[in-house]
């Protein structure tokens, strides 16, 4: 019971400190859409989204709900668009940075040990995620960096279509590892959640 509530309590900070992250860089960026709705806020209930929350359970990563923002209030808008979509998984790396110097240098009771922990570990899994670049991702936002001008129309479309490219990829990873003992997901998470602490560790 008390991991389940450290799991809710992780969640609830790493998912409202990465949607309010792209709101406030998109209104540093000259677009007022994220917060006129309200989302630079640190209020979880304005950044859950039902699905994201629901995949957090089942398949160990998932996402909050998307901050609108308007593509033509930027000024640049295909590097501002990534710089919004990079503000997510830096804002939880930044998170678990500054964790790791807490339980390195803090003395603390148990119990802070324990929720300070479990944000950190889900604040990398929600770095590492976010960075596949498979829409509704932030990596997806990412690709527009690479992507030549005349392919514009092809990368809009890509970018429209919503969950189902992350969803079948979870459907079809799940069936490889059922098939073949094999995770491709869980592989990329563990190996990078192992790699991020390293450096993590060693910048404190």
């Amino acid at each position: 019971m008390a991991e389940f509530v450290y799991i809710i309590i992780a969640l609830a900070v790493c998912i409202s400190v990465h949607e309010a992250s792209h709101a406030w860089v998109a209104y540093k960026l000259g677009d007022p859409t994220a917060k006129m709705a309200g989302r630079i806020s640190l209020n979880p209930l304005r950044h859950l989204d039902l699905l994201g929350t629901i995949m957090i359970f089942v398949a160990h990563f998932g996402w909050g709900k998307p901050v609108p923002f308007n593509y033509y209030n930027l000024k640049h808008p295909r590097r501002d668009s990534a710089l919004i979509a990079l503000a997510g998984p830096a804002s939880n790396l930044l998170t678990a940075f500054v964790i790791a110097i807490l339980i390195r240098y803090a003395p603390m009771p148990v119990i802070v040990f324990n929720v300070l922990q479990a944000i950190y570990m889900l604040s990398i899994v929600l770095f590492l995620f976010n960075l596949i670049p498979i829409v509704p991702l932030d990596g997806s936002k990412l690709v527009g960096l690479v992507v030549p001008a005349s392919y514009e129309d092809w990368y809009q479309r890509f970018l429209s279509q919503g969950p189902m490219y992350i969803i079948l990829l979870i459907i079809a990873d799940r069936l490889i590892d059922g098939a073949t003992g094999f995770s491709l997901l869980r592989t990329y998470l563990e190996y990078g959640y192992e790699l991020v602490t390293v450096v993590l560790m060693l910048g404190t």
